[in-house]
């Protein structure tokens, strides 16, 4: 037990297996190699010419198989996740991740030869009910039919992937894993050295920030190379696939036009000077400066809440905060705390940052967080407890259709966020803590939008550049800078080692193109939360829907009923003049 913290829950993963070794992880593989080989038996080279009751049936079985191999691979990722340092763990993850290749190569032809059917045909088929039910899934899985290789090349690549991308992906994993970042007498962890760059202490923050940069900078060969050879991967994918432009796959599987996306960065870049500039400026004028070091960037001010938030308390404010917005949010929200669903202690080696992982329906989500009891990681929890009650709600649409576009998928957990926000701000007690939260809100705004939509310019720019052949180090530590510089605005200095800072961002190599969704996430969320403001009757029923919808419905069909069109640029611009709103109140206080 953390005697300041209080007593920090940790996972327990024997609500999915009893063990690496169990008897039970190893009979479910052994039931998904066989039900998969007595699938493909059944079916294989028999889809097109199935009448719509019969593939219903085969649906049945795919989905019954989805939640079983899905449940396998979700033990092993989280039990990697505990302590990515320990080569007995990752060496386990890969095992289960090849065997689960292997299985899903025998059903890969279902999906091959559903998109064969034509779309006559097809319609048909859905009048049969027993089809209808999946007729968002089917429509889904179809988006990617321009775009799929031959029968043979897809098994190939399906094959090939766990030593392809996959492979690299784990590298860069393990490395920032193992890194270690000296302070003081200290060597921390990637998200202990992080957590240092918002202490009230400046001669702390400089610290931290030089030793990251340095240590980042002494492994950049590695983390350049696994860019360059992971960003050619995929434009050779897109090359054979034929997508326009190397968001295009991002988009398809987000399930939003590409100009939709379009708006919503072009709406972000021109108001980087009533945002971030603006803002930043006003930071530094607080500190009595022209200029800010970039460790400063989230640097506290000096009215700063700093309090130590015990875990019993945080729990406290942030389901009090869903029970009083909507009961019934709050009852799910408790389903997660003394269960065993959340990991929250910071721990070497541990995964960094924080996530909440679905699983499958037939289980439950966990949470992985590194709470280390400060306001922003109260915020933290309110924001992955949105996600884990989104999932949820969402499971029972099936293990095929429960899974949100990422670009909803931030809705529950950036809206979960603004109610707690909101409600601390209520309890502020003088101008000055308000003008803190406000300012910590403001920060946590512009990392979700400006910020992403800088990393989201970035990748646009270094994977363009690569199609003209590798990128050095100093090449994409230029890009970076200028991306940098354009974004956060004149209120900083940057020294020569925050070129290398691009280099620890997970998302760049694991999803390419994925950080926009948090822009749109919060862009959406304020524009919700401001319809919620304006017509508070009704809201929360509408909005449990729309979280119970899973991935049945599509971004038009979900916020029409309160009245929101994420296709009208003018839908950006509303969600951005919430920030706006409150740096005013910020340059009044």
């Amino acid at each position: 037990m953390n005697v300041v913290l209080g007593d920090l829950p940790t996972w327990n993963l024997s609500d999915l297996y009893s063990s690496p070794g169990g008897t039970d992880l190893g009979a479910d593989l052994k039931r998904a190699a066989a039900e998969a080989a007595a699938f493909a038996k059944d079916y294989e080279g028999r889809i097109v010419g199935l009448d719509g009751k019969a593939l219903g049936a085969a649906i049945v079985r795919l989905e019954a198989m989805s939640d079983l191999l899905g449940r396998i691979g979700s033990y092993a990722q989280l039990y990697s996740a505990q302590d990515q340092s320990d080569p007995e763990r990752n060496r386990f993850a890969q095992d289960i991740s090849e065997k689960l290749n292997d299985i899903g190569s025998k059903l890969l032809f279902f999906r091959l030869e559903i998109n064969k059917i034509e779309d006559a045909d097809l319609a048909e088929k859905l009048k049969a009910p027993e089809l209808a039910k999946y007729g968002p899934w089917l429509r889904d899985a179809r988006l990617f039919r321009p775009h799929q290789l031959s029968d043979e090349l897809e098994k190939f690549q399906h094959d090939q992937s766990v030593v392809g991308g996959s492979a690299w992906s784990r590298l860069f994993d393990e490395t920032i894993a193992r890194l270690r970042y000296p302070f003081g007498n200290e060597m921390l962890s990637e998200p202990q050295i992080l957590d240092k760059l918002s202490n009230k202490d400046e001669a702390v923050r400089k610290e931290a920030a030089k030793s990251f940069g340095k240590v980042q900078g002494d492994n950049i060969a590695v983390f350049s190379l696994i860019t360059n050879t992971l960003i050619k991967d995929k434009e050779i994918d897109d090359r054979w696939r034929k997508y326009a432009r190397p968001q295009s796959f991002r988009n398809l599987a987000n399930v939003v036009e590409d100009e939709v996306v379009d708006a919503l960065a072009a709406s972000v870049k021109a108001a980087y000077p009533k945002l971030s500039h603006r803002y930043y400026k006003l930071k530094a004028r607080w500190f009595g400066v022209e200029t800010m070091p970039y460790w400063d960037r989230n640097a506290p001010l000096p009215e700063h809440d700093d309090r130590t938030i015990p875990w019993p308390e945080a729990e406290k404010i942030v389901l009090d905060t869903y029970n009083a917005f909507s009961p019934e949010l709050a009852e799910v929200g408790r389903k997660f705390f003394g269960t065993g669903w959340i990991d929250a202690p910071a721990r070497p080696g541990k995964s960094p940052g924080a996530f909440a992982h679905p699983t499958v329906p037939s289980a439950h989500p966990y949470l992985l967080l590194n709470y280390q009891g400060k306001v922003r990681d109260v915020m933290t929890l309110a924001h992955e407890l949105g996600h884990g009650v989104h999932q949820v709600l969402a499971a029972k649409q099936g293990p095929l259709m429960a899974d949100t576009p990422l670009t909803l998928a931030e809705t529950a957990s950036v809206f979960g966020e603004m109610l707690t926000f909101q409600s601390l701000l209520k309890t502020a007690p003088d101008k000055a803590t308000r003008k803190a939260m406000l300012a910590g809100k403001v920060e946590d705004m512009l990392n979700t939008v400006v910020r992403q939509i800088a990393f989201y310019d970035f990748e646009s720019r270094i994977h363009m550049a690569r199609r003209e052949g590798e990128l050095t180090p100093d090449a994409i530590g230029e890009i970076w800078m200028a991306v940098q510089k354009e974004s956060l605005g004149p209120a900083f200095t940057f020294d020569d080692e925050y070129r290398h800072y691009w280099s620890y961002i997970g998302h760049f190599i694991h999803s390419p193109f994925y950080v926009y969704a948090y822009a749109f996430g919060d862009c959406l969320v304020n524009s919700l939360y401001a319809a919620y403001q304006a017509q508070p009757d009704g809201f929360q029923e509408k909005y449990l829907d729309m979280l119970r919808s899973g991935g049945v419905k599509r971004h038009k069909e979900l916020l029409a009923p309160f009245g929101l069109d994420a296709s009208d640029p003018a839908f950006w611009d509303k969600g951005l003049e919430v920030i706006s709103g409150f740096i005013d109140e910020l340059e009044k206080l």
